[in-house]
């Protein structure tokens, strides 16, 4: 098949619209991500599909810029209020515990398999990071909650360790290719890394805040084009310096999601939607890129390495970064357990690819069935887990921020609640209730009814509360008078 613009675009809108119909599925535990892999590997070569794609510079291009996309969204959702209590844990799991989970399993494959030091601890790099977006879109669709903030944890953990993953693989690989290259030679690399990852993510943030709402720009539309411009900046500069592109990216994020900007609520939907586009689009594209029928030959290794990840190696690095934290061992197993290995480690098998290592395919393949296996058998039994360990509980509500944009300098608060089971509104009266007097219930919605409020009205459990109140202090009241847990 001759590929031209026309039948690109064509193919193209459809594999995104069967990978759309394919996430309705994870409702039934199935993680989204292997769907959207499965997709673009029917659509490839070996598959179905027939399409032929064996170009991994542009799957790498296309991985960095959805990687851009998704650890900007993910920043811009990151709460520092959640995320302070466990702030050295998080970086503790993606430094140390990246470190120590490629380390491991290095050493394992380097006995396992006929690899030299440097391409053994080169895969194990690149499979050390994890990758939580199928997590908790199936700890959403499952309505499980977790106790202890293992949700924040592990969050943090997913944005913040892959800048740690990719360092290692980008030294490992150049090791590989230079072999009179020094080991020495990386820690002082490491550290101007990290450094200027830090500076730069946190210097563009606050660039970032500045310009968005100083520079007054006639249409709404162009401001999310001109986070855009900040977001690659922010990675291309980073990286020209010598920093690390994906830290500055996810901090900078962090620093503008956590303040107040013109548009808010527009631009983190904007990039929510962005970072689901990228993430599909990241997906198909190494789907097609692997051939099923070069991973049948390494199905036999990448079991026996995929398994040793995720009982041993991963477990270990967990345990070992978690070593001097207050934390019980049930949490240590449940972070353990959530290491799934997605689409990163696959962006990260291209560069060996690219620099032409030797056994470079036959790293990239057995990646590409770590992630799978890993992300199939771990993403469907996180909630059967939490549930044995006794860290799950249901989500008894969820918070719907309203698509109304009020202006900067009005501090009122309007957010959708809906009430949960065992509250002790449930069945009451307003006037009954004793509702906080310093906020106001605006309007319910029960089903597909609204109802305007009264004193007469009685609550019941389901119906979404919109609640107006002056401050964010006064809507914690709410929630805690509505029993509602954090």
């Amino acid at each position: 098949m001759i590929l031209t613009a026309e039948n690109i675009l064509l193919f193209g809108s459809i594999l995104l619209f069967l990978s759309v119909l394919a996430s309705k599925t994870s409702r039934f535990g199935i993680p989204t991500l292997v769907l959207f892999l499965g997709v673009g590997m029917l659509a490839g070569s070996d598959g179905i599909g027939g399409i032929y794609f064996d170009n991994p510079r542009t799957a790498q291009f296309i991985g960095i810029i959805a990687l851009n996309f998704i650890l900007f969204s993910g920043g811009l959702d990151t709460k520092w209020e959640s995320v302070k209590p466990i702030l050295w844990r998080g970086i503790s799991l993606s430094t140390l515990g990246v470190l120590a989970t490629a380390v491991s399993l290095g050493v394992f494959v380097h006995y396992l398999l006929d690899f030299s030091w440097q391409e053994a601890l080169l895969l194990g790099a690149i499979v050390s990071s994890t990758d939580a977006a199928a997590v908790f879109s199936i700890l959403r669709t499952k309505n499980i909650g977790l106790k202890d903030y293992l949700r924040p944890t592990l969050e943090l953990e997913s944005g913040s360790n892959d800048p740690m993953a990719y360092f290692l693989t980008i030294s490992l690989t150049t090791l590989v290719v230079q072999q009179d290259a020094s080991v020495l030679s990386l820690i002082p690399m490491f550290f101007l890394q990290m450094l200027l990852g830090g500076a730069m993510g946190y210097l563009m943030g606050r660039l970032m805040l500045r310009i968005v709402n100083k520079i007054n720009l006639e249409f709404e539309g162009l401001y999310h084009v001109l986070v855009a411009a900040l977001l690659f900046f922010t990675f291309s500069f980073t990286d020209f310096i010598g920093g690390n592109g994906f830290l500055a990216v996810y901090l900078s994020a962090v620093v503008l999601g956590n303040h107040s900007f013109i548009h808010k609520k527009s631009l983190m939907r904007f990039y929510d939607g962005m970072a689901w586009l990228m993430q599909i689009i990241m997906f198909l594209s190494l789907g097609l890129l692997v051939f099923p029928s070069r991973i049948l030959p390494i199905v036999g290794a990448g079991l026996l390495i995929a398994l040793f990840l995720i009982f041993v190696a991963r477990p270990l690095g967990v345990f070992l970064s978690l070593l001097f934290f207050k934390i019980n061992n049930r949490n240590r197993v449940f972070i353990s357990w959530v290491g799934l290995r997605g689409a990163v480690p696959i962006v990260f098998a291209t560069y060996p690819l690219i620099a032409g290592v030797e056994k470079a395919d036959m790293i990239f393949n057995i990646v590409f069935f770590i992630a799978v296996l890993s992300v199939t058998l771990q993403g469907t039994t996180l909630g059967l887990l939490a549930g044995w360990l006794k860290l799950s509980m249901p989500e008894p509500v969820r918070n719907y921020p309203l698509d109304i944009e009020l202006s900067e300098e009005v501090r009122t608060e309007l957010i959708e609640i809906e009430l949960p089971v065992g509250s002790p509104y449930a069945g009451k009266t307003l006037v009954e209730s004793g509702f906080p007097s310093t906020a106001l219930i605006v309007l319910i919605k029960r089903q597909n009814q609204y109802i305007t409020p009264r004193g007469s009205t009685t609550l019941e459990v389901g119906d979404r509360l919109m609640v107006m109140a002056d401050q964010k202090e006064t809507l914690e009241e709410v929630n805690q008078s509505l029993g509602i847990r954090n």
